[in-house]
């Protein structure tokens, strides 16, 4: 019997029973691709990070849902880069190259509050387009009027590591009054080649947060996520991109997103934009995860 050991992390979480959840499954770099879906379907987190080989510098990993292989994984990384410091492969500070099958993505691991790694995922800016999505079956499908749907900024779809279609609300009230028919949005997804639908507001809970957040995501394996960083990381596009928020004095944007309240798992994501010459020059997207299970995997014969 093969036994590797694993650990269960709420990512965007100081606090255990909130954010999104992730497994990481370590010495995973000899299992097949058969293997790794029968262990993401035991296991029904979210998404499950399998880690191949490891160094101070250097990540090779995979990411799944139960349903399908990610092609990146916002809160996935963050409950990896953790799992790596608290294991000793990473020593913070750290630059680390995180290898995956299809990308390569550049991760920084710092000290953050109280001494625990606070992990920015470096996210390549999205593109925008519009798929003229009937507004009308839209909102039918989130269990709304037609007419709740923001006007004031455009409904538009970010692709990036995930395609999320954007839809601005006018605040907590239209929010809280959200019911999805999931098989309804799936089939929306399939009809325009969207992978999330990302409602937000910039009426918030916490009056240190820009953004209060929710993302449907049931065409990818998960109805609604707790935190998604590259859902987070278009959204912070969006936003630069709209000029619903303004750089500081040193060109940076800083956004704080509040997502998960409705689902009972509060989360905490961090973005940060550097604008150059009126664009994006870089784009980052992160925050801290807390272990809540460790052990061993037992794989049978």
């Amino acid at each position: 019997m093969t036994s590797l050991p694993f650990a269960l992390y709420d990512a965007f979480s100081d606090t255990a029973f909130g954010g999104s959840q992730a497994a990481v499954v370590s010495d995973a770099g000899s299992l097949d691709d058969a293997t790794m879906a029968r262990i993401a379907g035991e296991l029904g987190y979210p998404a499950v990070c399998f880690v191949g080989a490891t160094g101070e510098q250097r990540v090779e990993a995979r990411f799944r849902s139960t349903v399908m292989e990610l092609p990146m994984c916002g809160h996935g990384t963050i409950a990896l880069m953790t799992r790596m410091v608290e294991q000793g492969h990473i020593t913070m500070p750290a630059r680390v190259d995180l290898h995956l099958p299809r990308s390569r993505a550049l991760v920084t691991v710092s000290a953050g509050s109280g001494g625990r790694p606070l992990v920015m995922l470096e996210v390549t800016p999205p593109a925008f387009r519009h798929d003229d999505v009937d507004r009308d079956r839209l909102a039918r499908l989130l269990g709304l009027e037609p007419d709740t749907i923001a006007r004031d900024h455009p409904l538009e779809t970010a692709c990036g590591d995930f395609v999320h279609l954007v839809v601005p609300l006018p605040g907590l009230d239209a929010m809280q009054r959200v019911s999805p028919d999931f098989p309804g949005l799936v089939t929306l997804c399939h009809d325009y080649g969207i992978e999330t639908v990302v409602l937000f507001t910039t009426e918030t809970l916490d009056p240190a947060s820009t953004l209060h957040v929710r993302d449907f995501c049931p065409a990818v394996g998960v109805a609604e996520s707790a935190a998604a960083g590259t859902t987070n990381a278009a959204l912070a596009s969006y936003l630069v991109r709209h000029r619903i928020v303004s750089p500081d004095p040193g060109a940076r944007v800083h956004v704080r997103a509040e997502q998960g309240v409705e689902i009972g798992r509060a989360s905490s994501i961090v973005s940060c934009v550097v604008i150059e010459d009126d664009t994006i020059a870089s784009l980052e997207v992160g925050g801290v995860a807390t272990r809540t299970v460790e052990g061993l995997l037992h794989l049978p014969p």
